[in-house]
Protein backbone atom coordinates (compact mmCIF):
# COMPACT_ATOMS: atom_id res chain seq x y z
CA UNK A 1 0.00 0.00 0.00
CA UNK A 2 0.82 3.47 -0.60
CA UNK A 3 1.67 5.74 2.51
CA UNK A 4 0.65 9.27 1.73
CA UNK A 5 1.02 11.74 4.62
CA UNK A 6 -0.96 15.13 4.98
CA UNK A 7 -1.60 15.42 1.18
CA UNK A 8 -2.97 18.65 0.25
CA UNK A 9 -6.50 19.22 -0.43
CA UNK A 10 -5.56 19.75 -4.12
CA UNK A 11 -3.90 16.28 -4.02
CA UNK A 12 -6.80 14.36 -3.16
CA UNK A 13 -8.45 14.35 -6.37
CA UNK A 14 -5.01 12.39 -8.43
CA UNK A 15 -4.38 10.18 -4.99
CA UNK A 16 -7.96 8.77 -4.73
CA UNK A 17 -7.91 7.73 -8.51
CA UNK A 18 -9.44 4.07 -8.97
CA UNK A 19 -8.09 1.23 -11.49
CA UNK A 20 -9.88 2.24 -14.38
CA UNK A 21 -10.54 0.05 -17.37
CA UNK A 22 -12.13 1.60 -20.42
CA UNK A 23 -15.25 -0.62 -21.19
CA UNK A 24 -15.71 1.03 -24.63
CA UNK A 25 -12.66 -0.74 -26.01
CA UNK A 26 -14.78 -4.07 -25.33
CA UNK A 27 -17.79 -2.67 -26.95
CA UNK A 28 -17.42 -3.96 -30.44
CA UNK A 29 -16.96 -7.52 -29.27
CA UNK A 30 -19.87 -7.55 -26.79
CA UNK A 31 -22.07 -5.98 -29.34
CA UNK A 32 -21.30 -8.83 -31.76
CA UNK A 33 -22.29 -11.45 -29.30
CA UNK A 34 -25.58 -9.24 -28.07
CA UNK A 35 -26.82 -9.23 -31.64
CA UNK A 36 -26.03 -13.13 -32.62
CA UNK A 37 -28.27 -13.73 -28.88
CA UNK A 38 -30.76 -11.69 -30.21
CA UNK A 39 -31.03 -13.19 -33.66
CA UNK A 40 -30.61 -16.95 -33.25
CA UNK A 41 -31.37 -17.10 -29.36
CA UNK A 42 -31.20 -20.14 -27.73
CA UNK A 43 -28.58 -21.72 -30.58
CA UNK A 44 -25.93 -18.63 -30.23
CA UNK A 45 -26.16 -18.93 -26.43
CA UNK A 46 -25.12 -22.60 -26.10
CA UNK A 47 -22.22 -22.04 -28.95
CA UNK A 48 -20.88 -19.54 -26.70
CA UNK A 49 -21.62 -21.10 -23.70
CA UNK A 50 -19.02 -24.02 -25.49
CA UNK A 51 -16.66 -21.21 -26.87
CA UNK A 52 -16.53 -19.06 -23.12
CA UNK A 53 -16.98 -21.83 -20.60
CA UNK A 54 -15.99 -24.93 -22.61
CA UNK A 55 -18.92 -26.69 -21.54
CA UNK A 56 -21.55 -28.22 -24.00
CA UNK A 57 -24.93 -28.03 -23.32
CA UNK A 58 -28.19 -29.85 -24.77
CA UNK A 59 -30.52 -28.09 -21.90
CA UNK A 60 -29.86 -24.61 -20.44
CA UNK A 61 -32.33 -24.81 -17.84
CA UNK A 62 -31.06 -26.36 -14.44
CA UNK A 63 -33.39 -29.11 -14.12
CA UNK A 64 -35.05 -30.58 -10.58
CA UNK A 65 -33.31 -33.28 -10.39
CA UNK A 66 -29.78 -31.16 -10.45
CA UNK A 67 -31.26 -28.70 -7.57
CA UNK A 68 -32.49 -31.84 -5.40
CA UNK A 69 -28.81 -33.27 -5.67
CA UNK A 70 -27.11 -29.83 -4.72
CA UNK A 71 -29.17 -30.10 -1.92
CA UNK A 72 -28.17 -33.39 -0.58
CA UNK A 73 -24.62 -32.82 -1.23
CA UNK A 74 -24.58 -29.56 0.10
CA UNK A 75 -22.39 -29.34 3.59
CA UNK A 76 -25.46 -29.03 6.22
CA UNK A 77 -23.44 -26.21 8.21
CA UNK A 78 -23.22 -24.07 4.89
CA UNK A 79 -27.08 -24.76 4.37
CA UNK A 80 -27.64 -23.52 8.19
CA UNK A 81 -25.71 -20.69 7.32
CA UNK A 82 -27.47 -19.78 4.17
CA UNK A 83 -30.86 -20.13 5.75
CA UNK A 84 -29.80 -17.89 8.96
CA UNK A 85 -28.61 -15.13 6.64
CA UNK A 86 -32.22 -15.39 4.49
CA UNK A 87 -33.68 -14.43 7.29
CA UNK A 88 -31.47 -11.62 8.56
CA UNK A 89 -31.81 -10.23 4.70
CA UNK A 90 -35.88 -10.94 4.81
CA UNK A 91 -36.65 -9.24 7.87
CA UNK A 92 -34.60 -5.94 7.02
CA UNK A 93 -36.30 -5.72 3.38
CA UNK A 94 -39.36 -6.85 4.57
CA UNK A 95 -39.43 -3.33 6.89
CA UNK A 96 -38.74 -1.59 3.68
CA UNK A 97 -42.20 -2.34 2.90
CA UNK A 98 -43.79 1.46 3.63
CA UNK A 99 -46.71 2.74 1.42
CA UNK A 100 -47.05 6.27 1.47
CA UNK A 101 -50.20 8.41 2.58
CA UNK A 102 -52.71 9.71 0.23
CA UNK A 103 -52.13 13.68 0.38
CA UNK A 104 -55.01 16.36 -0.58
CA UNK A 105 -52.67 18.72 -1.88
CA UNK A 106 -55.98 21.25 -2.54
CA UNK A 107 -59.43 21.04 -1.50
CA UNK A 108 -61.16 18.71 -3.65
CA UNK A 109 -57.60 17.51 -4.85
CA UNK A 110 -56.00 14.19 -3.49
CA UNK A 111 -53.09 12.75 -4.75
CA UNK A 112 -51.12 9.12 -3.86
CA UNK A 113 -48.32 7.02 -4.80
CA UNK A 114 -48.62 2.77 -4.85
CA UNK A 115 -45.34 0.84 -5.89
CA UNK A 116 -46.01 -2.08 -8.01
CA UNK A 117 -43.41 -4.90 -8.88
CA UNK A 118 -41.14 -5.29 -11.76
CA UNK A 119 -43.16 -8.00 -12.81
CA UNK A 120 -39.87 -9.45 -14.88
CA UNK A 121 -36.17 -9.67 -13.06
CA UNK A 122 -33.39 -11.09 -14.41
CA UNK A 123 -30.83 -11.63 -12.07
CA UNK A 124 -26.65 -12.43 -13.04
CA UNK A 125 -24.45 -14.49 -10.72
CA UNK A 126 -21.07 -14.80 -11.51
CA UNK A 127 -18.81 -17.90 -11.32
CA UNK A 128 -15.59 -17.21 -11.80
CA UNK A 129 -12.64 -17.77 -8.76
CA UNK A 130 -15.38 -17.53 -6.29
CA UNK A 131 -18.94 -18.72 -7.04
CA UNK A 132 -21.16 -16.27 -5.27
CA UNK A 133 -23.95 -17.71 -3.61
CA UNK A 134 -24.28 -15.11 -1.25
CA UNK A 135 -25.48 -11.97 -4.29
CA UNK A 136 -28.30 -15.53 -5.07
CA UNK A 137 -29.49 -13.89 -1.39
CA UNK A 138 -29.23 -10.55 -2.01
CA UNK A 139 -31.00 -10.29 -5.26
CA UNK A 140 -33.56 -12.88 -4.96
CA UNK A 141 -35.03 -12.21 -1.85
CA UNK A 142 -35.88 -8.58 -2.18
CA UNK A 143 -37.69 -9.65 -5.83
CA UNK A 144 -39.81 -11.99 -3.98
CA UNK A 145 -40.68 -9.75 -1.07
CA UNK A 146 -41.30 -7.13 -3.44
CA UNK A 147 -43.50 -9.13 -5.50
CA UNK A 148 -42.09 -9.85 -9.33
CA UNK A 149 -43.73 -12.39 -10.95
CA UNK A 150 -41.17 -13.77 -12.97
CA UNK A 151 -37.50 -14.07 -11.51
CA UNK A 152 -34.95 -15.53 -13.91
CA UNK A 153 -31.39 -16.69 -12.56
CA UNK A 154 -28.24 -16.87 -14.71
CA UNK A 155 -25.07 -18.58 -13.76
CA UNK A 156 -21.98 -19.79 -15.85
CA UNK A 157 -21.59 -23.92 -15.42
CA UNK A 158 -18.34 -25.31 -14.58
CA UNK A 159 -16.89 -27.86 -17.86
CA UNK A 160 -19.15 -30.80 -16.01
CA UNK A 161 -22.45 -28.78 -16.64
CA UNK A 162 -22.62 -28.37 -13.46
CA UNK A 163 -24.07 -25.20 -11.08
CA UNK A 164 -22.23 -24.93 -7.59
CA UNK A 165 -25.09 -26.44 -5.14
CA UNK A 166 -24.36 -24.07 -2.58
CA UNK A 167 -25.83 -21.72 -5.83
CA UNK A 168 -28.67 -24.19 -6.23
CA UNK A 169 -29.55 -23.84 -2.93
CA UNK A 170 -29.43 -20.43 -1.78
CA UNK A 171 -31.80 -20.19 -5.34
CA UNK A 172 -34.30 -22.75 -3.69
CA UNK A 173 -34.50 -20.71 -0.16
CA UNK A 174 -34.80 -17.57 -1.97
CA UNK A 175 -37.60 -19.36 -4.09
CA UNK A 176 -36.10 -18.71 -7.50
CA UNK A 177 -37.73 -21.45 -10.30
CA UNK A 178 -36.14 -20.41 -13.12
CA UNK A 179 -32.34 -21.06 -13.37
CA UNK A 180 -29.92 -21.33 -16.36
CA UNK A 181 -26.78 -22.33 -17.44
CA UNK A 182 -25.37 -19.25 -18.72
CA UNK A 183 -22.59 -16.76 -18.01
CA UNK A 184 -21.13 -14.03 -19.23
CA UNK A 185 -22.24 -11.24 -22.11
CA UNK A 186 -24.39 -14.28 -23.36
CA UNK A 187 -26.03 -14.57 -19.87
CA UNK A 188 -26.98 -10.54 -20.20
CA UNK A 189 -27.56 -10.93 -23.46
CA UNK A 190 -30.85 -14.11 -22.94
CA UNK A 191 -31.96 -12.00 -20.15
CA UNK A 192 -32.24 -9.01 -22.19
CA UNK A 193 -33.40 -9.99 -25.49
CA UNK A 194 -35.41 -13.26 -24.41
CA UNK A 195 -34.63 -16.44 -26.14
CA UNK A 196 -36.82 -19.84 -26.49
CA UNK A 197 -35.53 -21.03 -23.31
CA UNK A 198 -34.86 -17.98 -20.97
CA UNK A 199 -37.71 -15.39 -20.77
CA UNK A 200 -37.16 -11.88 -21.42
CA UNK A 201 -36.59 -9.98 -18.08
CA UNK A 202 -37.89 -6.07 -17.75
CA UNK A 203 -34.44 -5.23 -15.55
CA UNK A 204 -31.76 -7.39 -15.02
CA UNK A 205 -29.66 -6.77 -11.74
CA UNK A 206 -26.34 -8.93 -10.57
CA UNK A 207 -21.96 -7.93 -10.77
CA UNK A 208 -19.80 -9.56 -13.13
CA UNK A 209 -16.36 -8.56 -15.04
CA UNK A 210 -15.43 -5.75 -17.47
CA UNK A 211 -17.11 -7.83 -20.38
CA UNK A 212 -20.65 -8.50 -18.67
CA UNK A 213 -20.50 -4.06 -17.28
CA UNK A 214 -20.18 -3.78 -20.84
CA UNK A 215 -22.99 -6.41 -21.91
CA UNK A 216 -25.22 -4.41 -19.10
CA UNK A 217 -24.70 -0.76 -20.37
CA UNK A 218 -25.37 -1.80 -23.78
CA UNK A 219 -28.61 -3.43 -23.43
CA UNK A 220 -29.59 -0.76 -21.25
CA UNK A 221 -29.52 1.77 -23.75
CA UNK A 222 -32.63 0.39 -25.43
CA UNK A 223 -33.99 -3.34 -24.41
CA UNK A 224 -34.19 -3.60 -21.09
CA UNK A 225 -33.42 -1.48 -17.28
CA UNK A 226 -30.55 -2.58 -14.87
CA UNK A 227 -29.68 -2.03 -11.64
CA UNK A 228 -26.79 0.03 -11.44
CA UNK A 229 -23.01 0.66 -13.48
CA UNK A 230 -20.69 -1.37 -11.40
CA UNK A 231 -16.91 -1.47 -11.29
CA UNK A 232 -14.68 -3.47 -8.95
CA UNK A 233 -14.76 -3.15 -5.71
CA UNK A 234 -13.46 -1.23 -2.93
CA UNK A 235 -13.68 -0.65 0.93
CA UNK A 236 -12.17 3.04 3.22
CA UNK A 237 -11.76 2.54 6.33
CA UNK A 238 -11.92 5.32 8.37
CA UNK A 239 -9.30 4.99 11.69
CA UNK A 240 -7.70 7.00 14.77
CA UNK A 241 -5.76 5.70 17.56
CA UNK A 242 -8.28 4.02 19.43
CA UNK A 243 -8.66 1.24 16.03
CA UNK A 244 -6.95 -1.93 16.21
CA UNK A 245 -4.79 -2.26 13.55
CA UNK A 246 -5.31 -6.23 13.69
CA UNK A 247 -8.73 -5.74 12.65
CA UNK A 248 -7.95 -2.27 10.27
CA UNK A 249 -5.66 -4.56 8.22
CA UNK A 250 -8.55 -7.44 7.88
CA UNK A 251 -11.05 -5.10 6.77
CA UNK A 252 -8.66 -3.62 4.30
CA UNK A 253 -7.58 -7.59 3.10
CA UNK A 254 -11.01 -9.09 3.08
CA UNK A 255 -11.67 -6.60 -0.34
CA UNK A 256 -8.04 -6.57 -1.79
CA UNK A 257 -8.68 -10.40 -2.58
CA UNK A 258 -11.80 -9.75 -4.51
CA UNK A 259 -9.99 -8.84 -7.78
CA UNK A 260 -6.93 -7.58 -9.00
CA UNK A 261 -8.75 -4.29 -9.64
CA UNK A 262 -10.33 -3.71 -6.36
CA UNK A 263 -8.95 -1.14 -4.06
CA UNK A 264 -8.53 -0.77 -0.31
CA UNK A 265 -8.28 3.14 1.06
CA UNK A 266 -7.44 3.96 4.94
CA UNK A 267 -8.06 7.21 6.33
CA UNK A 268 -6.10 7.89 9.77
CA UNK A 269 -5.64 10.55 11.72
CA UNK A 270 -2.49 8.83 13.51
CA UNK A 271 1.04 7.77 11.84
CA UNK A 272 1.37 5.25 14.43
CA UNK A 273 -1.89 3.46 13.08
CA UNK A 274 -0.85 4.16 9.40
CA UNK A 275 2.59 2.32 10.05
CA UNK A 276 1.13 -0.57 12.31
CA UNK A 277 -1.73 -1.04 9.86
CA UNK A 278 0.59 -1.44 6.98
CA UNK A 279 3.09 -4.20 8.89
CA UNK A 280 -0.30 -5.93 9.77
CA UNK A 281 -1.49 -6.01 5.97
CA UNK A 282 1.77 -7.36 4.93
CA UNK A 283 1.90 -9.77 7.88
CA UNK A 284 -1.82 -10.85 7.15
CA UNK A 285 -1.87 -11.14 3.48
CA UNK A 286 1.06 -13.31 3.57
CA UNK A 287 -1.36 -16.04 5.06
CA UNK A 288 -4.03 -15.86 2.73
CA UNK A 289 -5.16 -18.79 0.05
CA UNK A 290 -5.69 -15.66 -2.16
CA UNK A 291 -2.75 -13.75 -1.33
CA UNK A 292 -1.59 -13.17 -5.10
CA UNK A 293 -4.68 -11.80 -5.96
CA UNK A 294 -4.48 -9.41 -2.77
CA UNK A 295 -1.27 -8.08 -3.49
CA UNK A 296 -1.51 -7.28 -7.12
CA UNK A 297 -5.09 -5.03 -5.24
CA UNK A 298 -2.80 -3.56 -2.63
CA UNK A 299 -0.91 -1.81 -5.24
CA UNK A 300 -3.49 0.20 -6.33
CA UNK A 301 -4.52 1.07 -2.73
CA UNK A 302 -3.73 3.63 -0.26
CA UNK A 303 -3.25 4.82 3.45
CA UNK A 304 -3.04 8.64 4.09
CA UNK A 305 -2.63 10.42 6.95
CA UNK A 306 -4.42 13.47 7.88
CA UNK A 307 -4.58 16.06 10.04
CA UNK A 308 -8.07 15.56 11.85
CA UNK A 309 -11.35 14.25 11.32
CA UNK A 310 -12.72 16.63 9.15
CA UNK A 311 -10.31 16.33 6.58
CA UNK A 312 -10.47 12.59 6.96
CA UNK A 313 -14.77 13.22 6.28
CA UNK A 314 -14.08 15.72 4.00
CA UNK A 315 -11.83 13.48 1.78
CA UNK A 316 -14.43 10.29 2.52
CA UNK A 317 -17.64 12.56 0.90
CA UNK A 318 -14.91 13.06 -1.89
CA UNK A 319 -14.49 9.22 -2.74
CA UNK A 320 -17.70 8.33 -1.91
CA UNK A 321 -16.71 4.34 -1.28
CA UNK A 322 -18.81 1.26 -1.92
CA UNK A 323 -18.40 0.06 2.14
CA UNK A 324 -17.10 2.66 4.45
CA UNK A 325 -16.21 1.31 7.66
CA UNK A 326 -15.57 3.98 10.81
CA UNK A 327 -13.19 3.06 13.40
CA UNK A 328 -13.00 5.43 15.45
CA UNK A 329 -14.09 7.56 18.68
CA UNK A 330 -17.08 9.29 18.13
CA UNK A 331 -18.32 6.59 15.10
CA UNK A 332 -22.02 7.47 14.77
CA UNK A 333 -21.41 11.12 14.67
CA UNK A 334 -18.47 10.85 11.87
CA UNK A 335 -21.02 8.52 10.24
CA UNK A 336 -24.29 11.36 10.14
CA UNK A 337 -21.84 13.48 8.44
CA UNK A 338 -20.65 10.87 6.06
CA UNK A 339 -23.36 11.89 2.40
CA UNK A 340 -21.65 9.75 0.23
CA UNK A 341 -21.25 5.96 0.31
CA UNK A 342 -22.94 3.01 -0.32
CA UNK A 343 -23.10 1.27 3.23
CA UNK A 344 -21.54 2.33 6.09
CA UNK A 345 -20.12 -0.29 9.14
CA UNK A 346 -19.93 1.32 12.74
CA UNK A 347 -17.54 0.86 15.38
CA UNK A 348 -14.67 -1.46 16.23
CA UNK A 349 -16.71 -5.04 15.82
CA UNK A 350 -18.44 -4.76 13.10
CA UNK A 351 -17.07 -5.70 9.32
CA UNK A 352 -17.61 -5.40 5.93
CA UNK A 353 -17.93 -9.46 5.85
CA UNK A 354 -21.13 -9.01 8.03
CA UNK A 355 -22.78 -6.71 5.48
CA UNK A 356 -21.83 -8.86 2.62
CA UNK A 357 -23.24 -12.32 4.03
CA UNK A 358 -25.67 -12.70 6.93
CA UNK A 359 -26.02 -8.94 8.70
CA UNK A 360 -28.86 -8.39 6.58
CA UNK A 361 -27.98 -5.62 4.66
CA UNK A 362 -27.82 -6.25 0.86
CA UNK A 363 -24.32 -6.04 -0.96
CA UNK A 364 -25.00 -5.29 -3.99
CA UNK A 365 -23.63 -1.23 -3.78
CA UNK A 366 -22.51 1.31 -6.13
CA UNK A 367 -18.85 1.48 -6.83
CA UNK A 368 -16.17 3.70 -8.79
CA UNK A 369 -17.34 7.05 -7.14
CA UNK A 370 -21.56 5.92 -8.10
CA UNK A 371 -22.38 6.54 -4.28
CA UNK A 372 -22.27 10.04 -5.11
CA UNK A 373 -25.63 9.54 -6.83
CA UNK A 374 -26.36 5.81 -6.85
CA UNK A 375 -28.38 3.62 -3.86
CA UNK A 376 -27.22 0.29 -3.32
CA UNK A 377 -29.86 -2.59 -4.20
CA UNK A 378 -33.06 -1.85 -2.05
CA UNK A 379 -36.62 -3.13 -2.10
CA UNK A 380 -37.44 -0.11 -4.08
CA UNK A 381 -34.88 -1.77 -6.61
CA UNK A 382 -38.02 -3.80 -7.65
CA UNK A 383 -40.42 -1.49 -7.70
CA UNK A 384 -41.39 1.00 -9.99
CA UNK A 385 -44.10 3.80 -8.35
CA UNK A 386 -47.23 4.83 -9.88
CA UNK A 387 -49.10 7.99 -9.01
CA UNK A 388 -52.67 8.59 -8.64
CA UNK A 389 -54.82 11.54 -8.29
CA UNK A 390 -58.34 12.03 -8.59
CA UNK A 391 -60.33 15.77 -8.18
CA UNK A 392 -63.51 16.40 -7.29
CA UNK A 393 -65.91 19.21 -8.68
CA UNK A 394 -65.29 21.72 -5.74
CA UNK A 395 -61.18 20.36 -6.57
CA UNK A 396 -61.27 21.24 -9.84
CA UNK A 397 -63.07 25.04 -8.87
CA UNK A 398 -59.81 25.59 -6.56
CA UNK A 399 -57.08 24.43 -9.06
CA UNK A 400 -58.22 25.17 -12.88
CA UNK A 401 -57.58 28.17 -13.38
CA UNK A 402 -54.09 27.69 -12.31
CA UNK A 403 -53.81 24.86 -14.65
CA UNK A 404 -55.31 27.33 -17.26
CA UNK A 405 -53.14 30.08 -17.21
CA UNK A 406 -49.98 27.74 -16.64
CA UNK A 407 -50.88 26.26 -19.91
CA UNK A 408 -51.95 29.19 -22.33
CA UNK A 409 -48.40 30.56 -21.05
CA UNK A 410 -46.71 27.70 -22.38
CA UNK A 411 -48.99 27.99 -25.32
CA UNK A 412 -50.32 24.51 -25.28
CA UNK A 413 -54.33 25.72 -25.63
CA UNK A 414 -55.20 21.78 -25.83
CA UNK A 415 -54.04 21.33 -22.19
CA UNK A 416 -55.83 24.62 -21.47
CA UNK A 417 -59.33 23.51 -23.37
CA UNK A 418 -59.38 19.97 -21.17
CA UNK A 419 -59.76 21.86 -18.10
CA UNK A 420 -62.26 24.78 -19.47
CA UNK A 421 -64.42 22.43 -21.20
CA UNK A 422 -65.11 20.90 -17.35
CA UNK A 423 -65.02 24.14 -15.63
CA UNK A 424 -67.48 25.47 -18.16
CA UNK A 425 -70.09 22.03 -17.60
Amino acid sequence: MQLKKYPQENEWATLLERPHFDNTQLFATVKGILDDIRTRGDEAVKEYEEKFDHVKLNDLQVSEPEIKEAEETLDSELKEAILKAKDNIEKFHKAQDQELPCVETTKGVTCWQKAKPIEKVGLYIPGGTAPLFSTVLMLALPAQIAGCKEITLCTPPNKEGKVPPAVLFAAKVAGVKKIFKIGGVQAIGALAFGTQSVPKSYKVFGPGNQYVTAAKQLVSLRDVAIDMPAGPSEVEVIADESANPVYVASDLLSQAEHGVDSQVVLVTTSEDMAEKTMKEVERQCALLPRHEIAEKSLANSKIFVLRNMDEAIKLTNSYAPEHLIISANGYREIAEKINNAGSIFLGYLTPESAGDYASGTNHTLPTSGYAHAYSGVNLDSFRKKITYQEITPEGLQNIGHTIEIMAENEQLFAHKNAVTLRLKK
